[in-house]
């Protein structure tokens, strides 16, 4: 499973490059996220000053398109290559560990509900700081920090010393605080916190005796992200 991804990850980019050179980047802005695409269809009100230089207000037209929270842990930036270098050398050497730990089916569910996890960090944050909503993110990093955080818990949980997987993770994720890095470290953030939530759950299930409650405890862990991701539907952050 970690293979595919990878392989998929790499088929993605190369299409992006292609679209990058010969199309218009049409590919990378068909998949990408912006938290814009998880408003209601329509047209929104912005209240007065909540966006730089419109201090009477705005109306934006926006379009739900919910599944490029999925579709955005497939794309790298196409300006900087070692942004698929790094995700794919990470996944390549914590993914395949942490697949044959848990198996293809666990792990493709993990890497999944962490890539969604990192698009709900950009999108929640857009509570806090409205200008963000309008910022297209790309990248697997929610995904893959979902990965490191899941390989934590798994280790701890057989007393193993994750202490330096840890200081790993922790610079990691705090090289996105660095002035000019242009890294989403909400990405980040809710990777991290929804891989180490899964994992968390696989681990309290293990055995086949608990089989029944692990899905049931995956079933609630998506049930809960499909509700936060509708959660500009009920609260606007405008």
């Amino acid at each position: 499973m970690t293979t595919a991804i990878i392989a998929l990850n790499v088929v993605v980019f190369a299409l992006q490059l292609l679209s990058h050179y010969f199309g218009k980047d049409g590919v990378t802005s068909a998949l990408w996220y912006v938290p814009t695409y998880s408003l209601a269809d329509g047209t929104h009100q912005v209240a007065a000053g909540a966006l730089p230089g419109y201090p009477d207000g705005a109306y934006l037209n926006a379009e739900f398109q919910p599944w490029r929270m999925l579709t955005v842990m497939f794309t790298h930036s196409v300006g900087f290559l070692p942004h698929i270098l790094f995700n794919m050398l990470a996944l390549y050497m914590f993914g395949r560990n942490l697949e044959q730990l848990i198996g293809k089916w666990r792990f493709l569910v993990l890497y999944l509900f962490a890539g969604i996890g990192g698009s709900l960090g950009v999108m929640l944050w857009g509570y806090a700081d409205t200008t963000g909503l309008f910022t297209p993110t790309v990248g697997a990093s929610g995904a893959i920090f979902g990965v490191l955080a899941a390989t934590v818990v798994a280790f701890k949980s057989m007393n193993a010393n994750v202490t330096s997987l840890i200081v790993l993770l922790a610079i990691n994720f705090g090289i996105g605080f660095m002035p000019g890095a242009n890294i989403s470290w909400q990405a980040h953030l809710g990777g991290m916190v929804v891989g180490a939530l899964t994992m968390w759950v696989i681990v309290q299930t293990r055995g086949p005796r608990l089989k029944t409650r692990q899905i049931v405890g995956l079933s609630v862990v998506g049930a809960l992200l499909v509700a936060l991701s509708c959660a500009f539907l009920v609260v606007s952050p405008l």
